[in-house]
């Protein structure tokens, strides 16, 4: 599975329902989104994934310019779920 999305990508398979996840703050969050995408924090995901993910599910992961993203979806995708970045993150995607 590829662990990274483009934003042209994203935007063909975005509508309701996907499974699309900001980690950044609430603060950003609200001054900005991509359609359709639920806001949990990075430390959230990191230490209670069990909480918010299901194994059997894909899920796409952005934050402001895709570094913080990165690496969370590497560390989710090593024990057992299955997420995708978002290349650049909500900077490149507006």
């Amino acid at each position: 599975m590829n662990n990274n999305i483009s934003v042209l990508e994203l935007k063909r398979i975005l509508r309701p329902g996907i499974n699309l996840i900001d980690i950044r703050n609430s603060t950003s969050y609200k001054l900005g989104n991509i359609p359709y995408s639920k806001n949990i924090s990075k430390n959230e995901l990191m230490f209670n994934p069990e909480k918010y993910l299901f194994k059997d599910r894909i899920y796409y992961i952005y934050c402001e310019k895709g570094i913080q993203s990165k690496t969370l979806v590497s560390y989710l995708n090593s024990i057992g779920y299955k997420t995708v970045n978002l290349i650049g993150g909500y900077k490149n995607y507006k």
